[in-house]
């Protein structure tokens, strides 16, 4: 749902309602000193506009945009001819003088003639240099305009990762890692670091192709390119994930002493338990329950979820702080992790450990028979977890077998939580999730960090349980701060855009599956196609096909909901230790609860926008980080397979191709289009498929097929097939063949 846009800073006071237009040159004062851009709604709002008269503002505006006084950036609207009261610029020179001269960043020249020049005014040691980016304040004087730098952008060196090959007599070339990049890079004697041939390394781009030979210089050395152990590292200097801490930071961790017990509950007489994979080191989350002794609540249940409370340690605007909101997250690959924060603190200080004494930030939680929330409480505690325990041992424990450790916490604790858990499930299959199923592959590597296979670990009821009382947890915080008027950082999942609902109804007409684009949409409704799907041939093909109309989650200080959950409210409060954006949701509750002085600072508010793009910005780079290395791994276990055939799936259709996953190993790789035979396929969108068109073979996302490979890249990840087997017919029911355009 579409949000309505801030209200502008320093904009008049409305006036009051009326029917008569304000003057082009009102609006155009108006707009002037309004901060940044506004839209027609704000000016309607201002100036009193209702109705009808609406139309006629969109008409007076639309005028002033043709006379080029005013101009529009989506639905936006600002004053053209001058620069707006805060302005992105360009440093373009520094005259004999020292001056700093900058021109605006965004510019119409064709209408308003030569870009402006402003004079940056001092900034001691943090002055901008030429080529920087630097968001100013604008002043216009008689003599032009004044900019004071409130944020200088300085773009680092762009980097390559590459294979170096010594030249005889000094230097040589780096054949570059990213799939997309297909030049080789001169490196002259002197800029090569002492690299070794057949090093890997990461290089500074001095010069791209497009202005003569590609030239780099050698910055790190990364190790042997053949040693699967420094696979990771290529996705990690690629994608600018950091990895070291600074000085400041390992002082500021150095210098920390054990929590104060004081002004905490003490919750360790409750047999607190950790549930997590069996590999994990750090450990965020506890749980316990029981049933509710109130008579009133029959049935009943008090869930108590204890998460690290990291925000004792890590405070507003100390290094730790600032380095891991520039982290966002920690990152996962399958031979190592980049935590966010130091390992003293995410393996020790913060994690949750046996029998020993670790603070908390508690969620308390009692609902009634039916799963709704009678009530919710936050607390700061000190805790002493009972067992940490893995998913399969605490299911083992469950039915009947498992660590002798897991079987002494079955009355404690693993019976009341998993009856918890049933009424909790109840609850969530009322409320109607989205119920995609997506196994998750888990990469196994063998002592020598090779890649040794895929194993794809069973969903127990165990990681059901987890989630579900995290799920809570997170509801409740969220919640509990919106309640508050309390500022925080959403996470948001919105439903799917009106296009990809209707490529999704285009798609299911194709397949049988009856889909009204009008109706309300909802989690459950997509749950409906999948039951619709489900034991039919189409039913793996419906999952790709949902899952890829879902909009992208990220965060956000506005509330939009999270759709796939079926929640108007959610953040995330259950894993400070890996993810920021759970700190400031705990800063935030130790701010509205009055539980402590280390809670959100003034400028974690004013930071929450620049912050949620931030930590989004993060958590996508690591997809891609973590997926590039699985494609690397798994390339160079292929490698030595060339000319073998593989059963896989087709993972993706476009005019070029098919993306082929292989079963197996779970890796992908391209067949050509001209690897389909000798006829002409054409891309339909509707069925997404390529489809002959003489023979009407198709190929369509989902299908299984067997390929042959017959090209490795394994520094680029890259896998190049062709095929072995037939496609699907396409149907014959007298559709139009594709490529023909509807009239509709």
């Amino acid at each position: 749902m579409p949000r309505r846009p801030p209200r502008p800073r320093d904009r008049p006071s409305p006036r009051p309602s009326t029917s008569t237009l304000p003057s082009e040159s009102e609006i155009l004062a108006f707009v002037a000193n309004a901060q940044g851009r506004v839209g027609k709604r704000d000016i309607a709002r201002a100036f009193g506009i209702k109705g009808h008269a609406k139309l006629a503002l969109k008409h007076l505006l639309k005028t002033a945009e043709h006379k080029g006084v005013l101009s529009r950036k989506g639905r936006k609207v600002q004053a053209d001819g001058a620069l707006p009261p805060v302005a992105l610029v360009e440093v373009t020179s520094i005259n004999q003088e020292g001056d700093v001269i900058a021109h605006p960043v965004e510019w119409d020249e064709d209408r308003f003639g030569t870009r402006p020049e402003i004079l940056l005014r001092g900034n001691g040691s943090a002055a901008p240099g030429i080529g920087d980016r630097v968001l100013i304040k604008v002043e216009r004087l008689a003599s032009g305009y004044v900019g004071q730098p409130l944020r200088v952008d300085r773009p680092p060196p762009e980097r390559i990762v590459g294979v170096f090959r010594k030249r005889t007599g000094g230097g040589g070339w780096i054949s570059a890692t990213a799939r997309k990049d297909r030049v080789e890079y001169s490196v002259s004697h002197g800029d090569d670091g002492d690299a070794e041939d057949g090093e890997l390394v990461s290089a500074e781009v001095l010069r791209r192709a497009s202005r003569g030979q590609a030239q780099a210089r050698i910055r790190n050395r990364l190790g042997a390119s053949d040693d699967p152990r420094n696979t990771s590292l290529i996705a990690i200097q690629s994608h600018g994930i950091p990895v070291e801490f600074s000085d400041a930071v390992m002082k500021e961790v150095a210098a920390l002493k054990p929590f104060h017990h004081a002004g905490r509950e003490d919750l360790r007489h409750l047999p607190f338990v950790t549930i997590d994979p069996a590999d994990a080191r750090d450990h965020d989350d506890a749980i316990w329950a029981e049933p509710d002794s109130d008579a009133s609540n029959p049935g009943g249940h008090k869930l108590t979820i204890a998460i690290a409370d990291v925000a004792v340690y890590v405070t507003p605007q100390s290094a730790l702080d600032r380095e891991a909101r520039r982290r966002g997250n920690s990152v996962y690959f399958p031979d190592r992790v980049v935590p966010m924060l130091s390992e003293r603190l995410s393996n020790d200080l913060c994690s949750l450990k046996e029998d020993e004494d670790r603070p908390a930030l508690v969620c308390q939680l009692t609902i009634d028979a039916n799963g709704g929330t009678r009530r919710r409480h936050f607390t700061r505690a000190v805790i002493r977890i009972a067992a940490g325990l893995a998913y399969e041992d605490a299911q083992a424990a469950i039915e009947g077998h498992g660590s002798a450790k897991a079987r002494e916490m079955l009355v404690p604790a693993l019976r009341p939580l998993w009856d918890a858990y049933a009424i909790l499930r109840k609850a969530r299959e009322k409320r109607g999730p989205l119920e995609l199923d997506l196994p998750e592959r888990k990469i196994i590597l063998d002592d020598k960090g090779r890649f040794a296979g895929v194993r794809i670990p069973p969903r127990l009821e165990a990681h059901r349980l987890v989630e579900e009382f995290m799920i809570r947890a997170n509801v409740a915080a969220a919640e509990v701060l919106n309640d508050k008027r309390t500022p925080l950082l959403f996470r948001i999942h919105e439903e799917p855009s009106a296009e990809k609902l209707r490529s999704l109804s285009d798609f299911l007409r194709t397949v049988q599956i009856p889909f009204a684009l009008g109706q309300v949409m909802r989690a459950k409704t997509f749950n409906r196609i999948l039951v619709a799907a489900k034991g039919t041939p189409s039913e793996r093909l419906v999952h790709e096909v949902v899952l890829r109309s879902q909009a992208q989650a990220l965060y956000a200080p506005k509330n939009a909901g999270h759709f796939g959950l079926g929640l108007a409210n959610y953040a995330h409060f259950t894993s400070p230790i890996r993810r920021y954006a759970d700190l400031i949701v705990h800063r935030a509750l130790i701010s509205a609860l009055r539980l402590g002085s280390d809670g959100l600072s003034a400028a974690d508010i004013s930071q929450l926008e620049e912050t949620a793009e931030l930590i989004s910005a993060a958590e996508r780079r690591a997809m891609v980080a973590e997926r590039e290395t699985v494609d690397r791994l798994a390339a160079s276990f292929l490698a030595g397979k060339l000319g073998a055939t593989f059963e896989g799936r087709i993972g993706g259709v476009v005019g070029a191709g098919l993306f082929v996953v292989l079963n197996e190993t779970g890796a992908d790789g391209f067949l050509p289009v001209s690897s389909l035979g000798h006829e002409r396929f054409e891309l339909h969108q509707a069925r997404h498929a390529l489809i002959g068109v003489r023979s009407r073979k198709a190929y369509q996302l989902g299908d299984p097929i067997t390929v042959r490979l017959v090209e490795v890249a394994p520094l680029k990840g890259g896998l190049k097939f062709e095929l072995t087997d037939q496609g699907v017919q396409a149907a014959a029911t007298g559709k139009k063949k594709p490529g023909k355009r509807s009239r509709r």
